[in-house]
């Protein structure tokens, strides 16, 4: 890390933090700023880990502020991957082909949670899936794939889809991924029917979320996008800057009715305005029930598109937040932000007109 530093290596962004210690800011590997000596230097692989430790975000080379796409080396790895949909790369086919497989490995855990051969494999199948639904022939799919034998085929897809290939029907499929953010990477699951996730890539609770998409939907997760992933990654770009206030992709929620009652009044939360929790009960007819919405909050599995950051206390302090409380007060900051200078830009013309 201290070498990708000296580098400035930016392929390096977004795989692991520079704290400095004598000015308490934290920073990309990339970052154009005087480099601290090697004794005042800390390196950390989330920012969770930088923000925990009181360090603020460098004001150059905003560390929370990423563009979406992945680092080139990634984008590298993931084209050489697809034009090899036959091979299963190893460790020493990574290597022999210029991929570190530890950084890989590193990489891939971190923002999606699983190793890089387990995502290859698992991609290489949904591709699969595809293919099969378009009617092409099962053996030939399987050969496509690098398998010597239709039975090893149809086991691979069945550890994947819990079914076998003659029997999958696209629509029991939930597709996820990773995007950047302004606020971290953010993991994205959509069904046929909408999305059914936005979630914070670093959360703790994030495999516990996806072990419940899987019991709810009894759905194969695979890494991939449809058209409904497709929509919510253009809208949330949208949403960061600061263009869109109402997401309209639609959304595939799973709850109880009093969650989804819950949820419905989280979305009628004004863009830029705050309620709390006492409020919101009393909003949905359910006076002295802030404890019971409070829960239902917290199990809202559709981060910033279903609004739970609107929620604060009744003091209008900010109370805990699946992402960290220094998100949800980044989200308010920035939809109050841009409420104040719509009011301002109309307020000018209201002035330019008298």
């Amino acid at each position: 890390m201290r070498r990708a530093h000296e580098a400035r290596d930016e392929s390096y962004d977004g795989v692991f933090w520079v704290c400095v210690k004598t000015t308490a800011i934290f920073c990309k590997p990339s970052c154009s700023a005087r480099m601290p000596n090697d004794e005042n230097s800390e390196y950390v692989l989330s920012v969770n880990d930088a923000l925990a430790e009181g360090y603020r975000p460098c004001k150059r080379c905003r560390p929370l502020e990423v563009d979406g796409r992945p680092p080139e080396w990634v984008a590298q790895l993931l084209t050489h991957a697809d034009a090899h949909p036959d091979v299963r790369l190893s460790d020493a086919h990574l290597k022999k082909n210029g991929f570190d497989p530890v950084r890989v490995r590193r990489y891939f855990k971190q923002h999606h949670g699983v190793t890089f051969h387990a995502f290859h494999r698992n991609r290489r199948l949904g591709a699969a899936a595809k293919e099969i639904v378009n009617g092409a022939p099962l053996l030939n799919v399987g050969m496509k794939l690098g398998y010597e034998s239709d039975s090893g085929f149809r086991d691979a897809f069945f550890a994947t889809f819990g079914t076998t290939p003659g029997r999958f029907d696209a629509s029991s499929q939930v597709v996820i991924d990773t995007i950047s953010s302004a606020v971290g990477p953010l993991v994205i699951a959509a069904t046929h029917r909408g999305i059914c996730l936005v979630e914070f890539g670093d959360r703790r609770a994030l495999p516990t979320e996806i072990k419940h998409l899987k019991k709810t939907y009894g759905d194969a997760i695979v890494p991939g996008r449809n058209e409904f992933s497709d929509s919510m990654v253009k809208e949330l770009a949208a949403y960061f800057e600061g263009t869109l206030q109402k997401f309209e992709t639609p959304l595939d929620r799973s709850g109880t009715p009093f969650q989804r009652r819950v949820w419905d009044a989280l979305s009628k939360i004004p863009y830029g305005a705050t309620m709390s929790y006492g409020e919101l009960a009393e909003h949905m007819g359910k006076p002295g029930a802030q404890r019971a919405v409070g829960r239902a909050n917290g199990a809202n599995r559709i981060g910033i598109v279903i609004p739970c950051h609107r929620v604060v206390q009744s003091n209008g302090e900010l109370r805990g937040y699946g992402g960290g409380l220094w998100r949800k007060r980044f989200l308010l900051d920035h939809e109050q932000q841009r409420v104040a200078e719509s009011n301002s830009g109309m307020g000018s013309s209201a002035m330019a007109q008298r």
